[in-house]
């Protein structure tokens, strides 16, 4: 990794959902910057294919198969993780929000609406607390939310993920809150969409882009390369003046 800014050197990272697109931009780019990264997730293959680009890098990476969504197994997991590397430095939660789109809010079931704001406040109350208590323990840390919240965009039907993001705005801005004492920082970074991280399968892909790049001001969308730089800076000490607060990366797509 010669030439390599280490930001993170010495730190430990959890990702939980770091076999996805995101997860598994996020970790390579903590790799890069010397930190030891524990990807959790469902599918051990697709952990495994992250770790091993973070080791093919000359970065560290251990696996687990942990479900955000069990408390039981995420905390077993964030004591394994501070009995292995002696602290946990940064957390990051990037799982799945479980959302149903492109159907009309008035035409959707109870259950579809709610999923995303169910799951994703479940699965980033218990990461957050699992890694929150070891941060506090130890004088200080980083928890790392992915997504933010914005105005509804004209002509997409989001369900309900909008609301799902809000609810952990919310969260974040009491974590931050009751967490400051302890030295730990929490923080959003604030997204317009990634278009490379849309899978080339999906259905009017090309159309998604186009939208996601027509609403920013500066004619073009943030990258999953970018999304791991700005983890990376988020969670050095760089940004040690940043709590409850988010770091906008829309391109200027959503306004502050």
């Amino acid at each position: 990794m010669e030439g390599t800014i280490m930001l993170l050197a010495g730190k430990n990272a959890i990702i939980y959902g770091g076999g996805g697109s995101v997860g598994g931009a996020m970790a390579r780019a903590y790799g890069r910057a010397g930190a030891r990264v524990f990807l959790a997730g469902r599918t051990l293959a697709t952990l495994d294919a992250v770790a091993a680009d973070v080791r093919a890098a000359g970065g560290q990476a251990g696996t687990a198969v942990v479900d955000a969504l069990d408390e039981h197994a995420v905390e077993a997991h964030a004591a394994a993780v501070v009995a292995a590397a002696g602290r946990i430095d940064v957390a990051v939660n990037v799982i799945a929000d479980a959302d149903v789109q492109g159907t009309p809010m008035l035409d959707m079931t109870v259950e579809d609406y709610l999923a995303p704001v169910v799951q994703s406040v479940r699965s980033k109350f218990i990461t957050s607390r699992a890694a929150g208590r070891h941060m506090a323990r130890a004088g200080g840390g980083v928890l790392l939310f992915f997504g933010g919240s914005g105005h509804p965009p004209r002509d997409l039907h989001l369900g309900g993920l909008q609301t799902a993001f809000e609810a952990v705005e919310q969260m974040r801005r009491q974590l931050a809150t009751e967490l400051a004492p302890h030295g730990v920082r929490v923080l959003t970074l604030r997204t317009g969409g990634l278009p490379d991280a849309i899978p080339a399968d999906v259905p009017g892909r090309a159309a998604i882009e186009a939208d996601i790049t027509g609403q920013t001001l500066l004619g073009r969308a943030a990258t999953l390369a970018d999304a791991g730089d700005l983890a990376v800076f988020a969670a050095s000490d760089l940004a040690r003046t940043m709590t409850g607060t988010a770091l906008n990366m829309t391109c200027g797509a959503m306004l502050d």
